[in-house]
């Protein structure tokens, strides 16, 4: 007999998010016993936000990164240092802006820098960091002699950096590398330390039964590592700055559109490179996940191209992309395919038909979703992947109050059978989920705590309080945990194990 295929649950929480005495969320104790909730809630999946280094001029956007192979810095953990005996109990007390309700990362910053300074002036490499650094040279050498310049040059874009530096000439870098090999080393030992504390966070995982969904941009930024190291692959003029900017056309969020800035790629290029440094970004993201969420899938297969000094995304038009040259490759690297399609937003026929000849799941929010007739719930298939909300949507309190129209409370009502009000509509809106027939459910931490609008992580277009929102020690307890334990044993949900 054919055994169908699981169902499961998950929470959409950013490790910014986590609760704890500093004043960021980090890969240390409350992402450890997070992961323990969600084992006793008894769900499969904890999906987190892109894990890179950010860049304090975007506010710290999970999206805008300076490096996509990277991890962040200010997800170091102290209490993980002081076990480690690389900083002493009294190093990291107490945490500046201790209590603080709201991420603060500059605080965190400053701070973690200086956590770090200490240790690594304590540390002494051993034959593990050699490791990592030869496992990991493809990425963490541009990327370590660009923080390095990046640095030196008080935050220059790398395209504003002496022509020598900027173009990459051999010698210049070589006698760079050796000026400043403290540097380059200090930047090597941060990410060591970083993906150490990581994969001991996600083994914990494994072993409570609990699979990682990662996201990973589309796009990266045009001042990171990657397009410094990889010009070539990017559509950059002489000085390497963008010909043309990525975005999307005016959509829910926007009426003049998105306009993101990040350099589009150059597919002929990576084409005739046979993809290679896609399928390594690709690869290097399953080393740190179990599953891939592929954010703004669609831009593989057309991305909305704008003009480089266009001041909105509403002149952009359509062009379109090699995804059945690309996506065969990636499926003869993963045969699994474990990535999720992001195809939200301006979906036209040609995504869904790429979507599905490469057995991708997609995406459903239940917020978008709600009072369309013959819409995505009527048809629902079930290998989708279905959201009350993401991140970029209001908490579903928050939508309830302050969004939804007469038509979709009407039909909220309808498919549950009663009136929903702001203090139940959270919960209501997962059970919905949860009884649905898509094979895989997340929903944000928000909702199942039924939290209002203050407690929404990104709203797009804006750029006040995005990215801050955080749980607090006494929000994560067993009450809730309980109850979706118990939803999960009602709807098929309750996870037996990773497969």
């Amino acid at each position: 007999m054919k055994q169908e295929p699981e169902r499961t649950a998950g929470v959409l929480l950013h490790i910014s998010s986590l609760p704890g005495p500093c004043p960021v969320g980090d890969f240390g104790p409350a992402a450890h016993r997070f992961a323990d909730w969600l084992a006793g809630a008894g769900l499969r999946w904890w999906q987190v936000l892109p894990l890179g280094h950010t860049d304090p001029f975007y506010a710290s956007s999970p999206y805008r990164s300076i490096s996509t192979f990277a991890l962040n810095p200010l997800f170091v953990s102290p209490g993980l240092l002081v076990r480690d005996r690389l900083l002493g109990p009294s190093d990291i007390e107490p945490p500046p802006g201790t209590g603080t309700a709201r991420t603060d990362y500059r605080l965190a910053a400053e701070w973690k820098d200086r956590l770090l300074d200490r240790a690594w002036q304590r540390w002494k490499p051993d034959r593990r960091f050699e490791r990592f650094c030869r496992d990991n040279a493809g990425w963490l050498d541009d990327y370590a002699l660009y923080r390095t310049l990046k640095n030196r040059f008080g935050g220059l874009a790398w395209t504003d950096w002496p022509s020598k530096l900027r173009d990459r000439d051999d010698a210049a870098l070589s006698e760079i590398a050796d000026v400043f090999s403290r540097d380059v080393d200090r930047a090597r030992f941060v990410q060591y330390v970083l993906f150490r504390q990581w994969q001991e966070l996600r083994h914990h995982c494994l072993e409570r039964g609990v699979g990682i969904i990662g996201d990973l941009p589309i796009y990266v930024d045009a001042d990171s590592a990657d397009c410094w190291a990889n010009p070539q692959f990017f559509k950059l003029d002489r000085r390497g700055r963008p010909r043309v900017a990525a975005g999307v056309p005016p959509d829910y969020f926007s009426k003049t559109g998105q306009l993101w800035g990040n350099p589009l790629y150059n597919w002929r290029s990576l084409g005739r490179n046979g993809y290679r440094w896609w399928l390594g970004r690709l690869e290097h993201a399953l080393r740190l996940f179990d599953r891939v969420r592929i954010d703004h899938f669609r831009g593989l297969v057309a991305c909305w191209q704008v003009p480089a000094k266009a001041n909105t995304a509403r002149k952009g038009r359509w062009v379109r992309v090699p995804a059945i040259s690309f996506l065969s490759a990636v499926r003869k690297r993963f045969p699994g395919m474990p990535f999720i399609a992001e195809d939200l937003g301006h979906i036209t026929p040609d995504v869904v038909r790429v979507r599905k000849r490469f057995g991708l799941p997609g995406m459903v929010v239940l917020q978008f979703a709600l009072g369309r007739k013959d819409g995505p719930l009527d048809r629902l298939e079930p290998e989708t992947v279905l959201y009350t909300g993401t991140h970029d949507n209001n908490t579903t309190r928050g939508w309830f109050e302050h969004e939804a129209t007469g038509v979709e409370k009407a039909d909220l009502r309808r498919r549950l059978g009663r009136t929903a009000s702001p203090a139940t509509v959270g919960r209501m809106l997962v059970r919905l989920a949860f009884e649905s027939q898509a094979r895989a459910v997340i929903v944000p931490m928000q909702d199942i705590l039924g939290l209002g609008p203050s407690a929404r992580m990104n709203t797009p277009g804006t750029t006040e309080r995005n990215w801050t929102w955080r749980l607090h020690e006494g929000q994560v307890t067993e009450r809730p945990a309980r109850w979706l334990a118990d939803l999960a044993e009602a709807t098929g949900r309750r996870a037996t194990g990773l497969s």
